[in-house]
């Protein structure tokens, strides 16, 4: 089985050290060796590039998105800090309810492109989006999009069942019931989970959010998720918990504790508006925390409390959110928003802000942690192949390149990586996806754009 040898890298960061001038050998989708002078281990047809200059990372992980929201992106007539939630509501989901197969479809591969080329190797989508006129087959095209551009997919599916008439905030042209939910989560199961060991795709069990479902469909969720090993995610702590206690009379974290739904094999997105006790609580059930800091400063809501969570011992990853609450696809930005956020509320903290590498783990071993991932973010022999490489041979790192670690969460990287690759496989080389035409791909996704009438 050929390879790669990627040659003389500047520095290559584990996640556990930074390695200075070494050299890391490919074979198949995981990594054979990470050292000094590895060509006379490379065996024969091994592609062989040169790295000097590179800063070498492991692959970013995704763990909270909504592909088809790429589709409403740049819209100031949907300006959160102009219109009320109830209003926002109104205005943007008619506009999902007209989505088409083909919309989230198109939508998908625009998101993991734009992944890709910030480094993201592993993605993870709440794909909760089922307007009737779409059908049920959103989630094979999702992994159809993710095929096409390589990246690891796990699919969020997820499911809206209460109707407003009972608080629910989501048109009714936009429900399922829960046995409906069930089948389809049965069928992708079946035809798509790959638990294994470097899989490509897995599927996890994520209804929408407490404030929209019925009980019954988290607890239903929950039987089925661990019937297959599967895991678990929804929204929580994003504003809801007075709503849930007024229903339910408990907070959000309680509601789904009482019912089972957290743990090891369970992660919520958001979480800003926990208490340091209901972290802790996260903590002692070994529940994580996908973190999306770029909808706080769109939301204007309080900054989630990082510095907590980590003294805690709350699992953290990080995520994009979907584009109703951020404009672009770029977990790698996220990773400097993150920690800019934490450092503009650090004075009235009482714990110091993580250290930038901490994010940078948040974003690739934390990430794999939430996702039941053992074989991704981190670089060593055995494990996956996914990386991304910076060249730092420009005048946007002088003065930088002393601590790799702490490079993309204190400066910020302002340009797509040189080289993305997922499982032994380049699908970005810093000028192009090999095999695909850009162009043709942006043209077929604003073709799509344009059969919805705003």
């Amino acid at each position: 089985m050929t390879g790669t040898l990627l040659k003389d890298c500047a520095a290559v960061v584990t996640g556990d050290q930074v390695l200075r001038d070494v050299d890391i050998l490919i074979s198949g989708p995981a990594i054979h060796a990470i050292g000094k002078d590895l060509s006379a281990a490379a065996p024969p047809g091994t592609q062989v590039i040169d790295a000097r200059g590179w800063f070498v990372y492991p692959g970013l992980v995704n763990t909270h998105h909504h592909f088809f929201q790429c589709f409403v992106r740049n819209r100031v007539d949907l300006d959160w800090t102009r219109l009320s939630l109830i209003e926002w509501l109104d205005r943007i989901y008619p506009i999902f309810a007209r989505l088409s197969e083909d919309c989230f479809y198109h939508a998908s591969v625009t998101a993991l492109a734009e992944l890709a080329k910030h480094g993201c190797t592993t993605a993870f989508d709440h794909q909760y989006c089922y307007p009737r006129s779409a059908g049920k087959r959103i989630i094979d095209r999702q992994f159809e999009a993710a095929e096409k551009i390589g990246l690891r997919f796990h699919a969020g599916r997820g499911v809206n069942t209460l109707p407003k008439s009972m608080g629910s905030t989501i048109p009714d042209e936009m429900l399922e019931t829960t046995d409906e939910y069930l089948a389809d989560c049965e069928r992708l199961i079946a035809a798509y989970h790959d638990g294994g060991r470097f899989s490509m795709r897995q599927v996890a069990l994520a209804p929408c959010q407490p404030v929209n479902c019925h009980k019954e469909t988290f607890t239903e969720s929950l039987s089925l998720a661990r019937q297959h090993g599967l895991i678990l995610h929804t929204h929580a702590g994003e504003g809801e918990s007075e709503v849930i206690r007024a229903r339910h009379g408990l907070r959000t974290v309680d509601y789904l504790e009482q019912m089972g739904f957290c743990g090891p094999d369970t992660f919520y997105a958001h979480g800003w508006e926990l208490t340091e006790g209901e972290l802790a609580q996260l903590a002692a059930s070994g529940t994580g925390i996908s973190h999306c800091p770029e909808p706080v400063y769109l939301v204007g809501a309080e900054v989630t409390p990082l510095p907590a969570m980590q003294a805690l011992g709350v699992r953290i990853g990080l995520g994009c959110d979907g584009a109703a609450s951020n404009d672009n696809s770029n977990l790698m930005h996220c990773l400097h928003s993150a920690y800019m956020l934490q450092c503009l509320v650090a004075s009235g903290r009482s714990h110091p802000v993580p250290l930038p590498a901490d994010f940078l783990r948040y974003g690739t071993s934390g990430g794999a942690s939430l996702l039941g991932r053992a074989d991704i973010g981190k670089l060593a022999p055995g494990m996956a192949a996914d990386l991304f490489a910076i060249d730092t041979r420009r005048m946007d790192y002088v003065g930088t390149r002393h601590d790799p670690e702490s490079l993309i969460a204190r400066v910020g990287i302002g340009m797509p990586t040189d080289l993305t690759m997922v499982n032994g496989r380049i699908v970005w080389d810093g000028e192009g996806f090999p095999g695909l035409d850009e162009m043709q791909m942006a043209a077929e996704a604003e073709a799509a754009l344009a059969t919805i009438q705003f």
